[in-house]
């Protein structure tokens, strides 16, 4: 369990603003769930091409990177439950080519926040052993790619 943050450490600088999802990471319960859902918002203004959304994420992907790896030297804490950037962002890789309806928004986050707390094999051993910015993020991109295969499946399945 990470250490509660308040919000002096949230307005400390633009970097801890959004890494820690411009304030859901500081709610006292589910921390990643409460940023999880700063996603949704998101997803409904990406771009519907999908070559621009890719690109997009990658940009939010490397700004996270350096958000996440920057707020968690400020806090002294490695991956921080605070930091949701990375649930932004693997959410995001989630609904990769998935109709933004509401019943696919909420089977997404569903399964992202599933693969997310789990952590099944590789996804425990990429928390483990990578660290920083690039680590903090690439888990929960991991748990993302474990999520939208199960989504493109029921896409096939239910057509």
């Amino acid at each position: 369990m990470s250490p509660p943050l308040d919000l002096a450490v949230l307005l400390r600088s633009p970097v801890n603003f959004i890494a820690l999802g411009a304030g859901t990471g500081l709610s006292p319960r589910a921390p990643g769930t409460v940023g999880t859902l700063l996603g949704i918002p998101l997803l409904l203004v990406m771009p519907a091409s999908l070559p621009a959304y890719l690109l997009v994420l990658v940009v939010l992907f490397a700004l996270g990177v350096y958000v996440c790896g920057a707020c968690a030297k400020d806090i002294g804490v490695h991956d921080h439950g605070g930091i949701v950037w990375d649930e932004v962002v693997g959410y995001l890789v989630t609904m990769i080519m998935v109709p933004r309806t509401l019943g696919w928004i909420v089977a997404g986050f569903l399964l992202f926040r599933l693969f997310d707390i789990l952590k099944p094999w590789p996804i425990r051993v990429i928390d483990r052993q990578v660290h920083g910015g690039f680590g903090i993020m690439a888990d929960d991109v991991l748990a993302a790619v474990f999520a939208a295969v199960l989504l493109q499946l029921a896409l096939r399945l239910l057509g």
